[in-house]
């Protein structure tokens, strides 16, 4: 992805972006109820790679199966590319786990930017200390095989109830995951930044006291406008 639209959304709040994507008509690209495994400090931000998982059938689905090189799960970890988040539809089921802390460190070996799924992960006390952003619903211990099972990568998914294209930007803060349309990556991410100053300049003088009403939203540009011009030239926003 751009370089520069990568730096814009590592700065900006997935709530921030959730308005931008609002006001272009799109309501459901949150990731519901996933949430970071020990919070990196700052933003996962990449292109989606993903991995659908459908319910496991009984023979389908031994232990002999992650023998397989040609097992899905394993080769998407081998084969995410590198800036890439691998967001995964486990079916929104966290009574298996997604992966584990062999795959996701491999993951991260590979220079993954960051992994999503809308089920759990095992081993996730260790996850939380890798370097890489990771998030989903709740820790889990089975093995995906005991209801999961791994059938397509790379195509278009669901994860926690949003829309998923290989492609589209995927853009994590210490609270959830948003999924953008890539098409609209850049022009959301301009906005989000434009934004974003604006939401800090009103958390001061919301701090100094002022009343919200007419401030947010900007309503009041004759009071507000002059203030917000100075503030954002004393701050180099």
């Amino acid at each position: 992805m751009n370089s520069e639209t990568r730096d814009k959304l590592m700065t900006v709040s997935v709530a921030t972006l959730a308005t931008a994507l609002f006001k272009r008509g799109l309501r459901h690209q949150v990731i519901q109820g996933v949430h970071p495994i020990g919070w990196k400090g700052k933003n996962m931000v990449g292109p989606a790679f993903t991995l659908r998982y459908m319910p496991a059938r009984e023979d389908r689905n031994e232990l002999s199966q992650f023998r397989s090189p040609e097992h899905p799960q394993r080769v998407a970890i081998e084969t995410c590319p590198e800036g890439h988040v691998l967001v995964m539809d486990s079916r929104k089921q966290a009574n298996a786990a997604s992966a584990g802390d062999i795959l996701i460190t491999r993951l991260m070996k590979r220079g993954g930017a960051g992994v999503v799924t809308d089920g759990g992960f095992r081993d996730a006390a260790t996850i939380a200390e890798l370097d890489i952003p990771a998030y989903h619903t709740r820790p889990s211990s089975p093995t995906n095989l005991t209801n999961n099972e791994a059938i397509a990568i790379n195509e278009p998914i669901g994860c926690g109830d949003a829309p998923v294209f290989p492609g589209d930007i995927i853009v994590g803060d210490a609270d959830c995951v948003i999924v953008i349309p890539a098409h609209l990556a850049e022009e959301v991410a301009d906005e989000a930044v434009e934004m974003s100053a604006y939401e800090d300049f009103v958390v001061e003088q919301v701090n100094a006291g002022e009343p919200i009403i007419g401030l947010y939203p900007r309503v009041n540009e004759e009071k507000y406008g002059p203030r917000f011009d100075a503030w954002r030239k004393a701050n180099n926003r």
